[in-house]
């Protein structure tokens, strides 16, 4: 891979981490409304995969898909202020962390309620069956939701109708506080596809290299009209299930563990040891994205908060629809 795609990756990926580190830190300080999950650690998945994501093309986040948004190309500020649950942001505020949205760029958000955006996935792709249009959906999951019955619905769907989707299914480890060792008889989930004939690879999440090869690979494949593919990102997440979580449940000898192997650390290691850069140049880029989240965290605290009225704005109930 040539060295601007790789120093690209490490941008995005030291972008994505210093947004979570910062909503952890204002989610401490009171700034952000409700649950805030984060993904901390699982960089490498996210910007590796969105690598392959063309405009067009559709995606669904799972719970922890800051990341997957500004993948998507929404500015950072527009982001933080969704999450900060300000007037400015994509949604005017009204959706939050677990609602980001940004439909012109392709993002239909995620759902708190996991598995669900699997369906919601088979409708975008018959849609672009039926359009005749080379459009295809990223739909990210975790683990847990291997266990979840639209899972399988799903997934029986888009194997006999041959739909363009890409699953990629982040297995973290944990879904909640349960082990996927202790949920799943499978070690590798992505060979839960060969039942409805679709293939499934797995591949390692913290190798941004690998997980954007294996994923164009599959988008691929989606776009030449063979159907749906599953790619398994064995990563962990740092962090509890939710910001405040201690996640005692887990050892820490694991977290440590996982710690060394991170992404970030990963590729900088291999972007010094082949020479493709100095430190030097990595602090730049550093410095780049952390005046990009001052930027966006000032134009998130600055920016007005919904009024009340705002509240039911988009809300149809007891309205007249044309041509009722």
């Amino acid at each position: 891979m040539d060295k601007q795609k790789l120093l690209d990756y490490y941008r995005k990926m030291v972008l994505v981490r210093r947004f979570e580190e910062t909503m952890e830190e204002y989610a401490k300080k009171g700034y952000i409304p409700g649950f805030l999950h984060l993904g901390i650690g699982q960089e490498a998945s996210q910007v590796g995969a969105m690598s392959a994501f063309e405009p067009g093309d559709y995606v669904l986040p799972d719970h922890r898909g800051h990341g997957v948004c500004l993948m998507v190309g929404t500015p950072t500020r527009e982001v933080m202020a969704e999450i900060f649950g300000k007037k400015t942001g994509t949604n005017g505020g009204r959706g939050g962390s677990m609602h980001v949205a940004d439909l012109k760029r392709g993002n239909i958000g995620n759902n708190a309620i996991q598995g669900s955006t699997m369906a919601t996935a088979c409708g975008l792709a018959v849609s672009a069956q039926v359009k005749k249009t080379k459009s295809i959906t990223f739909d990210f999951l975790g683990d847990g939701t291997v266990g979840r019955g639209e899972f399988h619905e799903s997934l029986n769907l888009a194997g006999i109708w041959k739909l363009p989707i890409v699953y990629v299914l982040v297995n973290n480890g944990y879904a909640i506080s349960t082990r996927a060792t202790d949920a799943h008889p499978l070690a590798d989930l992505a060979k839960m596809g060969c039942a409805y004939n679709i293939p499934g690879v797995t591949v390692d999440g913290n190798d941004v290299e690998a997980v954007a090869a294996a994923v164009k690979e599959a988008a691929d494949r989606a776009r030449r009209g063979d159907g749906a593919t599953i790619v398994e990102l064995k990563t962990y997440r740092w962090q509890g299930h939710f910001s405040g979580d201690p996640a005692s449940y887990r050892p820490a000898e694991e977290l440590a563990a996982w710690k060394e192997k991170c992404p970030i650390k990963h590729l900088r290691t291999q972007l010094l040891g082949k020479k493709l850069t100095d430190e030097a140049a990595l602090k730049a880029i550093a410095d780049d994205v952390e005046r990009e989240i001052q930027d966006a965290l000032k134009f998130a605290i600055d920016s007005p908060t919904p009024t009340i009225e705002d509240a039911l704005r988009f809300v149809y109930v007891g309205r007249e629809v044309a041509g009722k």
